[in-house]
């Protein structure tokens, strides 16, 4: 398995506009049918167009690993329905203030770490929709963990500042390696440049020859 690069829209930021688990690549409508294909391809996948909250962001916006998928108040009514009759996931309205999922939570098919900012009412939803067991906690110091995480079962990285106790932590819970890195060439806030499964790892055109090497310790042990 190798990392490749890619972009999409002209630019580096893959996982702000896509997610990914093993059996979809989620990507904005209207995405052209070249890219989707390639993508598809690298990451072992079927893709499925779609919009949540008639946005392309759908990294920030949507939680997803192969059991479930969590998706903001501001969905409508149509793009539920479409994700409802194209998978066979557990689909579910996750009703919270921050509705920027994808920033609120970095989730695997084991576990999930999940920001304070998340009403502690609502772990337990987000715990049998995924169908894992999640702990709330910073990282970094940053409320926003799934920014600065990314996850598969084969591995996790976090933003460079985060401390040994952290990582300890994070890796018990998700399971796999876990390394500190940035991606397309020296962004803290690693999920906006990667779509990681445990097919494969595509990463933002710009993250540089170290950091493929840090990433390669992560997720390709």
């Amino acid at each position: 398995m190798d990392i490749i690069k890619y972009d999409i829209y002209s630019g580096p930021n893959i996982g702000i506009y896509s997610t990914v688990n093993d059996e979809f690549i989620f990507l904005p409508r209207g995405f052209a049918d070249g890219k989707s294909e390639k993508l598809s391809e690298y990451l072992e996948v079927k893709p499925l167009e779609v919009s949540v909250a008639n946005a392309r962001v759908l990294g920030v916006l949507m939680a997803v690993n192969n059991h479930g998928m969590l998706l903001p108040s501001t969905c409508s009514e149509g793009e539920f329905n479409h994700f409802k009759e194209n998978t066979d996931l557990n689909v579910e309205i996750l009703d919270v203030k921050n509705n920027a999922l994808g920033n609120m939570m970095s989730v695997n098919n084991k576990g999930g770490i999940v920001s304070p900012l998340i009403p502690k009412e609502d772990l337990q939803k987000i715990q049998d929709v995924l169908d894992i067991e999640v702990l709330q906690s910073k990282i970094a110091g940053f409320q926003q963990v799934g920014a600065v995480m990314a996850t598969s079962e084969k591995g996790t990285v976090v933003h460079p500042e985060t401390d040994e106790e952290d990582m300890k932590t994070i890796s018990n819970l998700l399971g796999g390696n876990i390394e500190a890195a940035t991606i397309n060439g020296g962004i803290p806030f690693v999920s906006s440049g990667i779509l990681a499964n445990n097919n494969s790892v595509v990463v933002g055109s710009l993250t540089n020859g170290p950091e493929i090497m840090m990433l390669t310790r992560a997720f390709l042990h």
